[in-house]
């Protein structure tokens, strides 16, 4: 492989873990434009959580891994990989404003001979119809003759302490069959499970949009049978519980959709469809009816609230949790901000408690005010949003914090069922 210096673009939840994981084989430097955020890692902490402390530490000191702003830092590398977020807009459109800047970047400091990966989830073509055409005009070099490329999809699962970036089988691919070779062999120095080294960049990128696309439909269904089985007076846990003890069922549960890829992918899929003048049913009947999840719970509470005699207006409501997955303080485009507009519209009293989540972040994200400590108000309403394993192991005192009469709608079904008065 010869002297390959590595640099990572992007230290968000993609970036960091796959630049530390680098360093400790190859010479890595980690680039981002948010200075704050190379400032806190220097000094050896990952707010995101995702890389502990003493690891991060131990890259710094031990690996000689390093973080910048500094373009010129990153001058001298030759294998880079660009993990930046792509988003999307109000429209659901695909937003790859930082991916296009990444690839500006890439080219003011590229070399003849080097390789750029990326691996932020893209819609097939992005890669080389989008990206590498800036890398061109910008650097001045001519694709798969000055330089190459790949793609590796990123399979970050924020949280997840399991399936960590080295425990994974990450795909490959590249524009060359040299350069791909080049790239399966970079990436499978430092995993532990391996590589699958797709037969191009096309399908590496298809592969990708399509995992969490999958995802998302599954869910869907789950939710609308949770819907079903509501009218039905059926519990839906009982029946999944029930139907997956044959072999060859897909276990899901119902629940809201958020984060940075299970509701965003679909989206990239079906914009590419549509490009193509197919309309695809099924990708966008999951995420509308994913999108619509929310409402419904707050629907479901109100309901519930009224049979029980609350009086709605101006009642007081706690939602547990607001991040969009548990034990992550990630808000990225969570799902628990459409309980709360939705609960507006009934003009209650809304709290919401998050151990996990940064209430600054959430200001700045969202313009609202949430508490990380348990209030000691009286509510007539909780809404346990997110499984976060303090909800999970019942160490908050749910009794403690609500009225003698009162509601308890679960959507994650982690609360026990004899307290309850609703779940999804």
């Amino acid at each position: 492989m010869g002297n390959v210096k590595i640099a990572v673009i992007g230290l968000g939840y993609v970036g960091l873990p796959l630049a530390r994981l680098f360093s400790t084989r190859f010479e890595t430097v980690g680039y981002d434009l948010n200075t704050q955020r190379v400032e806190a890692l220097m000094a050896g902490h990952d707010a995101t959580l995702e890389v502990p402390d003493s690891l991060l530490q131990e890259a710094i000191a031990k690996h000689g891994f390093r973080c910048t702003s500094r373009l010129d830092d990153i001058a001298g590398c030759n294998f880079y990989v660009v993990a930046v977020p792509t988003p999307v807009d109000r429209n659901n459109t695909p937003d790859l404003t930082p991916l296009l800047g990444a690839s500006e970047t890439v080219g003011k400091v590229i070399s003849k001979g080097n390789i750029v990966v990326y691996e932020s989830t893209v819609y097939p073509g992005v890669t080389e119809d989008e990206c590498i055409p800036v890398i061109e005009r910008v650097s001045g070099l001519k694709f798969n003759e000055d330089f190459y490329a790949g793609y590796s999809p990123e399979r970050i699962n924020p949280g997840d302490k399991e399936h960590t970036v080295e425990n994974i089988l990450k795909i490959t691919s590249g524009s060359t069959p040299e350069a791909a070779d080049i790239i399966d062999k970079v990436y499978n120095s430092v995993l532990k499970n391996g590589t699958h080294k797709a037969p191009s960049i096309k399908v590496a990128e298809a592969a990708k949009v399509i995992e969490n696309s999958q995802r998302d439909i599954n869910i869907a269904f789950v939710n609308e049978l949770s819907k079903i089985f509501s009218l039905m007076g059926i519990d839906t846990k009982d029946v999944l519980d029930a139907a997956g003890t044959k072999w060859n069922f897909i276990k899901m549960s119902p629940g809201l959709v958020g984060g940075h890829c299970i509701s965003v992918d679909p989206c990239y899929l079906a914009h590419c469809a549509q490009r193509l003048g197919y309309n695809p049913e099924i990708i966008l009947a999951g995420r509308r009816m994913n999108d619509g999840m929310g409402a419904y719970v707050a629907n479901q509470t109100v309901k519930l609230m009224l049979k029980k005699g609350i009086q709605v207006l101006h009642s007081r409501v706690i939602i547990m949790g607001f991040t969009f997955k548990e034990n992550c303080p990630d808000v990225r485009n969570t799902r628990i901000i459409d309980i709360y507009h939705a609960l507006q519209e009934y003009n209650v009293n809304i709290t919401i408690y998050d151990p996990w989540a940064n209430p600054a972040v959430v200001k700045k994200e969202y313009g609202i005010d949430i508490v990380s400590e348990l209030p000691s108000d009286r509510f007539d309403c909780a809404i346990v949003a997110v499984g976060h394993r303090e909800f999970r192991k019942h160490e908050v005192d749910i009794d403690a914090i609500l009225k003698p009469v009162h509601v308890i709608y679960d959507v994650k079904g982690i609360m026990p069922r004899e307290i309850i008065d609703g779940r999804l």
